[in-house]
């Protein structure tokens, strides 16, 4: 199971790498996204909260990071997110936003599960694992 952390860490740092000229975009989308398929499972006040609680433990790192006030207006609701990347370097955005989104998915795999969590992130980041062994994803 430790491998599965592995696993949906990789998706992870593979998710940055898509979008290096547009990196502080691309950490939104990868939010937005997630947020559409976890707010119909955990619902809103469960999302902000797993997502709060991840911003102060990613703040020890990243201090810039700003608090999380998260608007219910589903356009809006990282705006406070994209005003701490937009003041930051690319690789700075694509370190902070990757640490974001580990430690957010670590709290939930460990109340919903590993294999669940990496199914999650499979399906909203559009990640097909089995088309991408060859750039170094293993499902075991």
């Amino acid at each position: 199971m430790a491998t599965n952390g592995l696993l949906r860490h990789q998706m992870i740092e593979s998710l940055m790498a898509r979008h290096p000229e547009g990196v502080v975009d691309g950490a939104i989308v990868s939010w937005e996204q997630l947020a559409t398929h976890l707010v119909s499972i955990i619902g809103e006040s469960g999302f902000n909260s797993l997502y709060a609680r991840s911003v102060f433990l990613a703040q020890s790192t990243f201090p810039w990071l700003a608090p999380s006030l998260l608007s219910s207006q589903t356009d809006h609701r990282f705006a406070e997110l994209r005003i701490s990347f937009e003041g930051q370097t690319p690789v700075q955005v694509s370190e902070a936003n990757s640490l974001l989104l580990i430690i957010f998915t670590d709290i939930l795999a460990s109340l919903i599960s590993e294999r669940l969590m990496t199914q999650i992130v499979r399906f909203s980041w559009g990640i097909n694992v089995q088309d991408r062994t060859d750039k170094g994803f293993t499902d075991e």
